[in-house]
């Protein structure tokens, strides 16, 4: 029977063995006992917030404890708190010389401190044959991890995958205990990094002669239309050993199969011959599936599964990136790791919705920001179609603040980079490492060694890939020699640098690593209208006319020529494709600001007026058509009111009440003009504003109204998806808006809504966008924000249906059915 091995990150077969609900352990079971089964470890876990002598002791009793599932955020429930990690610092990235006090930097939640885990499994029929490992893909932060009373091991970085072999610390056929504890360190992050066992925790049962721990390596160095060499690399444990390696296509078929006998240094290597190869590429991301099967005589030893996918990469001079020959651009978003609010506790369909959302916009590429990506977002987007940038640190030897990476950096920096490639390198989204992100060794000649040093490590374990660095001191890696070490040269932002950068270093090229970082509230617009940086308003929200950026940064359209007209610029990572917990800039030291302006999408996953700006450009398939401001501005008749509009048409003509603005023309005369059409002068009266949008050849072919709106009268709800699964984990996202007796939104309704589910699901969690608001995200209440809000409905165990019934005062309620099966 084929098994998966889902520690390297691969695709989880919904057809699982189901082995046993083993004492007070829910596991998932992923193969056979003949060859390996793969526990993961996740209900019935005991949580303790605060440190415990002896929690570690198998007898130790946590009956009074918290029982959760993991993947878990302890902190993510609240309360806000200005004095939780209050920083007193002045932020050099952002060029601030004088140290000012940071209340909501790192989210304002409560994730410093201890925080303890325990659970127990079995393992029925170990013997002297089998090998287990643990294995955890993510523990925020610093885990000491425990196992029948003994110490077994511990990590630092919160970000790495690690694991440990226990085999000689199990006890066979009765209770294993397993405890972790974990601490988080005040001033040891720059944004909310979560808190707990945020990702899975795994014990995975084999053969003492088997495929080692991330030890499949496949590439494909040799590609044509009619043959691709896939290459297979195999470590294993154990002697006189035969590899059988099958690869089969999307459906399942067998197109290929080779053996060997051949063991050099415990290590097989295989050269598979693929007809007519199918290969992987944003539009069409065809993934094959490897199976290796390990036998010693004509016993089979071990068998593990690994997606992969047939592309070809390449980084050349003055031309850019190619993939599959074809030249393309990177149209890329960063992303942190935290999920809104379900905080940083991985979740699939929550990942989905965030690439699918991404996707529409036109997106083709992500860098994990800046951290070390989990694998089921690795998962998503070889499926989906993204190309991928994994990042590793933010901080190398020399510190950010006081707590951070530096003080694990010249002991841990290798051995996380190696779990990071080896765990993740088979998958065909990943095209470039990064090495790091705005270190602070970017000045000098050690931090040239430094970038040199761990340029080799990714090097040395992988390749078939380039290394980058997200460097913002251009002008001192200029001087000193790092960015010319690279690889890839990555600029965050400096536009004003990169003809300079690109004549100074050899590469021929520049990838804008991290670009724009404009600000902006969803639904929220400030008058007058103009360019500015660093802007505050006393309501603490950014203008939506996305011409406000931070004093490092720039507006979209600055990057957007450069892409255009540079063929040395290999494309951009906008910073950022989702607002984060912490980071408010440009209110980092004033209450309650405690989640980021950045997103193009809003802390709820709801687009902001940004979104189309970038799916005008990016999206060439479908048409945008895109007005703002809204129109509901009582009080303002009469006063400048400017009109947007975010197209992928070069002109339109605006209307309002029927009258004619004239029609604009996208020029090059300056980049907003080049990227957008700007009415100016429009003074504001309710009514009706129209676009008429008009091809090449003049003729109107697509149109869109906003209209003035009454008082809030209805509540409607909208579902990402209707049918869900009922795995306890799957989740439905419900946009909550409300509209007035005519049904047009209400683009500034504020009013609190209570939300009720009954049936086969529960209520998860709410988001409505505002940066400021501390209303916390569990509790089924919350305030409307620009006139909308999300609601995450979860899944049970049992199929059915559940319900959402959505209620405000003085407003006709709204419910919505979602299914599980």
């Amino acid at each position: 029977m084929k098994i998966t091995d889902v520690s390297i990150g691969h695709k989880r077969s919904k057809n699982l063995l189901l082995i046993a609900l083993w004492m007070t352990l829910t596991v998932s079971v992923f193969g056979q006992e003949k060859t390996r089964e793969v526990l993961t470890l996740e209900k019935n876990w005991r949580f303790h917030k605060g440190d415990v002598e002896n929690a570690y002791a198998p007898d130790f009793n946590d009956s009074k404890w918290e029982t959760v599932t993991v993947p878990h955020d302890w902190a993510i429930k609240g309360p806000f708190n200005m004095d939780i990690d209050k920083q007193t610092v002045a932020i050099v990235q952002n060029g601030e010389e004088v140290a000012t006090e940071k209340t909501g930097r790192t989210g304002a939640l409560p994730y410093i401190g201890v925080g303890w885990y325990r659970n127990q499994f079995s393992i029925p029929n170990f013997s002297a044959e089998k090998k287990v490992i643990l294995l955890f893909e993510g523990a925020m932060s610093e885990p000491e991890v425990f196992l029948n009373g003994k110490k077994i091991g511990s990590w630092n970085y919160g970000y790495s995958y690690f694991y440990f072999d226990i085999t000689d610390h199990i006890l066979a056929d009765q209770q294993n205990s397993l405890a972790v504890k974990l601490t988080n360190r005040e001033r040891s992050s720059r944004w909310y990094p979560g808190a707990g066992l945020y990702r899975n925790v795994r014990v995975i049962v084999k053969n003492k002669e088997s495929i080692k721990q991330w030890g499949t390596f496949i590439t494909t160095p040799f590609i044509s239309s009619e043959l691709a060499k896939v290459n297979v690399k195999t470590n294993v444990s154990g002697e006189h050993l035969i590899l059988v390696t099958q690869i089969k296509d999307a459906e399942g078929k067998i197109v290929a199969t080779d053996t060997t006998k051949t063991l050099y240094d415990n290590q097989f290597e295989q050269n598979i011959a693929v007809s007519n190869p199918k290969l992987w590429s944003p539009e069409t991301p065809y993934l094959y599936t490897s199976i290796s099967q390990l036998y010693k005589g004509n016993d089979l030893k071990d068998e593990i599964s690994t997606r992969f996918g047939i592309r070809k990469i390449k980084y050349e001079a003055e031309k850019g990136f190619s993939l599959n020959d074809s030249v393309i651009k990177f149209k890329g978003v960063c992303l942190h790791h935290d999920l809104g609010p379900i905080g940083t506790a991985i979740n699939t369909s929550a990942l989905r919705r965030q690439l699918t959302i991404l996707k529409d916009m036109g997106a083709n590429a992500i860098r994990s920001s800046h951290n070390m990506p989990s694998l089921e977002q690795l998962e998503l987007c070889d499926e989906m179609g993204f190309l991928f940038l994994a990042e590793s640190f933010d901080e190398w030897a020399k510190p950010k603040v006081e707590n951070g990476y530096h003080l694990y950096f010249e002991t841990d920096a290798e051995k996380d980079i190696v779990n990071l490639v080896q765990a993740t390198r088979n998958h065909p989204s990943i095209v470039m490492w990064s090495a790091g992100n705005e270190v602070p060794d970017q000045w000098g000649s050690e931090g040239a060694k430094r970038a040199k040093w761990l340029q080799d490590i990714f090097h040395r374990e992988d390749p078939t890939r380039p290394v980058t660095v997200g460097m913002d001191q251009v002008e001192a890696t200029m001087a000193s020699g790092f960015g010319a070490v690279l690889d890839i040269p990555g600029l965050n932002y400096r536009v004003h640098l990169y003809e300079e950068a690109y004549k100074a270093f050899p590469q021929g090229l520049i990838l804008g690593s991290e670009t724009a970082s404009t600000v902006s509230s969803r639904g929220i617009y400030k008058f007058p209208v103009v360019e500015a940086k660093m802007k505050q308003y006393d309501d603490l929200q950014s203008s939506s006319y996305d011409l406000e950026a931070c004093s490092w940064s720039n507006i979209p359209d600055e990057d957007f020529v450069l892409q255009d007209d540079k063929p040395w610029v290999i494309g951009e990572f906008v910073w950022t494709g989702f607002d984060y917990l912490g980071e408010p800039t440009p209110y980092d030291d004033m209450w309650p600001s405690r989640s980021s302006y950045f997103g193009i999408n809003d802390l709820a996953g709801l687009p902001k007026d940004r979104y189309y700006l970038y799916r005008s450009r990016w999206n060439t398939k479908d048409e945008t058509l895109h007005i703002l401001p809204h129109w509901n501005w009582e009080g303002r008749e009469g006063e400048v009111t400017p009109v947007f509009v975010y197209t992928s048409y070069e002109s339109a003509e605006l209307f309002v009440n029927g009258r004619s603005m004239g029609i604009q023309t996208k020029n090059k005369s300056t980049p907003t003009q080049r990227y957008r059409l700007m009415w100016m002068d429009v003074k504001y009266e309710p009514g009706t504003i129209k676009v008429v949008a008009y091809d090449a050849n003049g003729n109107a072919v697509a149109e869109k109204e906003t209209h003035t709106a009454g008082k809030p009268y209805q509540l409607v709800l909208e579902a990402d998806r209707t049918v869900i699964d009922a795995d306890g984990k799957d989740l439905a996202f419900v946009t909550v808006s409300v509209v007035d007796k005519n049904g047009i939104p209400c683009p500034t309704a504020t009013n609190q809504l209570n939300f009720k589910v009954k049936g086969a699901g529960t209520y998860r969690a709410a988001a409505n966008g505002d940066a400021t608001s501390l209303e916390m995200f569990h509790l089924p209440t919350m305030k409307l924000f620009s006139g909308k809000l999300v609601v995450l409905l979860q899944s049970s165990h049992q199929p059915g249906d559940m319900q959402l019934t959505v209620t405000g005062k003085g407003l006709k309620k709204a419910k919505i059915n979602i299914t599980t099966k």
